[in-house]
């Protein structure tokens, strides 16, 4: 289980980021510079494995959230910079939770609970389909309107599992 943790915020800069010697890596890796409104700086990392909802290609002054896991070590500096594992540019259309759903399809926070219907797309990262139960798995879930509830419920649009 992953401990999902985000930061939300404009982009302000994103520049190529060197990780070998010899260049071979070169252009392959994002430096990307994210800052909430109240000043608040994040760097995140963008590798070729960092999973972009619905493809989107995130340039300067777009809205994102960034989505990285708490657990992992990350360097004592500041701004804090943290390895993306998905990355979603903000739309009006849908809304994104990124999160582990328990055997009850509630994610890990308790703020939303899924309630799937047969037309609900369930993929793997590479959109192959997933045949089996999203219950207890990490899922990348895009959704609309909710319940009012607690948990706010919602049938979602689409669900894409992170093995």
């Amino acid at each position: 289980m992953v401990n999902f943790q985000f930061f939300q915020g404009t982009v302000t800069s994103i520049q190529d980021f060197m990780v070998g010697e010899n260049g071979e890596d070169a252009g392959c890796f994002k430096f990307m510079t994210l800052e909430d409104g109240t000043g608040t700086i994040v760097n995140f990392i963008v590798s070729p494995t960092t999973y972009f909802v619905n493809q989107a290609v995130v340039m300067v002054g777009d809205q994102v959230t960034g989505y990285y896991d708490g657990d992992a070590p990350v360097p004592l500096i500041y701004p804090p910079q943290y390895r993306a594992l998905v990355m979603v540019k903000q739309s009006p259309y849908q809304f994104v939770k990124v999160a582990f759903f328990d055997s009850q399809l509630v994610s890990s926070d308790g703020q939303l609970a899924l309630n799937l219907s047969p037309y609900t797309e369930i993929v793997l990262t590479n959109a192959q389909p997933f045949t089996r139960s999203p219950a207890n798995r990490n899922l990348i879930v895009t959704y609309g309107p909710t319940t009012k509830s607690i948990p706010a419920q919602t049938v979602p649009y689409k669900i894409i599992v992170w093995c």
